[in-house]
């Protein structure tokens, strides 16, 4: 029987004076929302789907949101897609997976859970012509139990499928017990019927985590691109990415890194409308439970960007050129133009470009979300003796319900290379992307308005400064 979609309201803004909400990162009116799901150009619109609880700024009682767009950064939010079913083998919640064109239908893929979540198994739902309603397959689940040889029955999620030369594959998330996360291989001639391969990838439990979530794999150039989201002992989740070679279907690692060394996870990819490759993500809180529920909302998706790949196979991203459509306000600076402190240009929704020769200092970088008395601060700096990028949020005051750890990724400047930094302010959002290589998203509750100064830390090795206000989506 057809799934039937909530009917919601969506007011437009949920609180216009909350500072800590972004205003051209797309996220849903109000509720808990995490990772993108079923992303897809159709008919020549982007749609975003998503997990989402209708119920509250909380995780429970999933379905996949939607939203669609007609440039990746202008998004409209619409009624939910796609519901849990009483006695069914996702009635505990629609969890994440993708989405593929199967010759003009278009076909939904997920991890349906049971109320626990102990149970993991895959499903499969057609859509209308619009993407607005869906039909559950009757044989669901399409794949129902873990392969015996990962020695485990609960990690078992997150389809990812894509069309190769002789038949569909499916790519999906798991570990092996006492070895780490591992990728496992499916085939299907009909994407109802699957037939398990093997194993695409295992990691280093030590290196690359535990368990798996969240796979992609896709051709760039003439590698394949695997990315994931790795669950570590002792630290926080990170999305990792691997370019290798694909061999009698088992991948091989040439390179790998850390794609995102803050709150960005979950990540997925899908092709814009020329053949890109693009990748979406979920950016998390850095704030208590309770401050969620109060605000409403909990949950940011990040500006979609286009993924390359360099000459050493390091993995480049870019936000999407629309975003520049945003852009209005615009304060220049050249190098010999700034002093630290003397900067006139701020906001809380802004788009920067900086360029800085490194080798002219020994730390450089910016100032963000800067109160007046300089006791509140998110710093973006490049230390260049360690060759390493960090965000550094300072809070006025014990602060035990905000995340204020230092985030630090490692990024090494090539032979005569400058440092270029991107960064994307906008509420309590700050993407950072560096020579478009190296990737540190944090979050950042500024205490009030005023805090939205901008400084240049080592303005003497700044070579050019680019500040645009940016306007709301909404």
């Amino acid at each position: 029987m057809p799934i039937t979609s909530r009917d919601i309201s969506i007011p437009r803004l949920l609180d216009a004076a909350d500072i800590h909400r972004p205003r051209y990162h797309f996220l849903p009116a109000a509720n808990w929302m995490n990772d993108p799901n079923g992303v897809i150009h159709w008919q020549g619109r982007y749609h975003l789907f998503f997990q989402y609880n209708p119920d509250g700024a909380w995780h429970d009682n999933i379905h996949w949101g939607h939203a669609i767009s007609d440039d990746l950064v202008r998004w409209q939010e619409l009624p939910v897609a796609i519901a849990p079913s009483p006695n069914s083998p996702d009635r505990g919640g629609i969890f994440s997976g993708c989405m593929v064109d199967d010759a003009g239908r278009p076909t939904a893929f997920y991890t349906g859970v049971n109320d626990d979540y102990t149970v993991q198994v895959q499903c499969l739902a057609r859509g209308s012509d619009d993407l607005m309603r869906w039909q559950k397959h009757p044989g669901n689940p399409v794949i129902s139990d873990v392969p015996p040889s990962m020695g485990q029955i609960r990690d078992f999620r997150d389809p990812f499928v894509w069309r190769g030369e002789s038949c569909w594959y499916m790519a999906l998330a798991s570990h092996i017990v006492g070895v780490g996360g591992a990728v496992l291989l499916y085939r299907s001639q009909n994407l109802s019927d699957w037939q398990y391969a093997h194993p695409l990838y295992v990691g280093e439990k030590a290196r690359n985590g535990r368990n798996f979530e969240c796979p992609n794999f896709f051709p760039l150039g003439d590698k394949w691109v695997l990315i994931l989201s790795a669950q570590l002992d002792h630290s926080p989740a990170q999305t990792l990415y691997f370019v290798g070679r694909l061999e009698n279907e088992r991948f091989t690692p040439e390179h790998e890194a850390v794609y995102d060394a803050g709150c960005s996870y979950a990540s997925l990819c899908g092709r814009d409308a020329h053949g890109g490759m693009l990748i979406y993500s979920w950016l998390r809180e850095g704030r208590g439970k309770a401050a969620q529920r109060e605000a409403g909302w909990t949950g940011v998706q990040a500006v979609p960007r286009l993924l390359s790949l360099d000459a050493q196979n390091r993995l480049v991203s870019q936000p999407v050129a629309a975003l520049q459509t945003l852009r209005g306000a615009h304060s220049h600076y050249s190098a010999g133009e700034v002093a630290e402190g003397s900067l006139s240009a701020r906001g809380l929704s802004l788009d920067i470009e900086a360029v800085f020769d490194a080798e002219i200092a020994a730390s450089c970088g910016l100032e963000v979300a800067l109160s007046p008395d300089g006791s509140e601060k998110a710093s973006i700096v490049y230390d260049s003796e360690t060759q390493t990028l960090q965000v550094k949020r300072q809070y006025r005051g014990e602060q035990t319900e905000l995340e204020s750890e230092t985030q630090g990724i490692p990024h090494r400047l090539d032979a005569g290379e400058t440092l270029q930094l991107r960064v994307l302010l906008d509420g309590s959002v700050i993407e950072v992307i560096a020579n478009g290589r190296a990737r540190i998203t944090s979050r950042f509750y500024v205490s009030d308005a005023a805090n939205d100064g901008l400084n240049v830390l080592a303005p003497e090795a700044l070579a050019r400064l680019d500040v645009w206000q940016l306007s709301s989506i909404w």
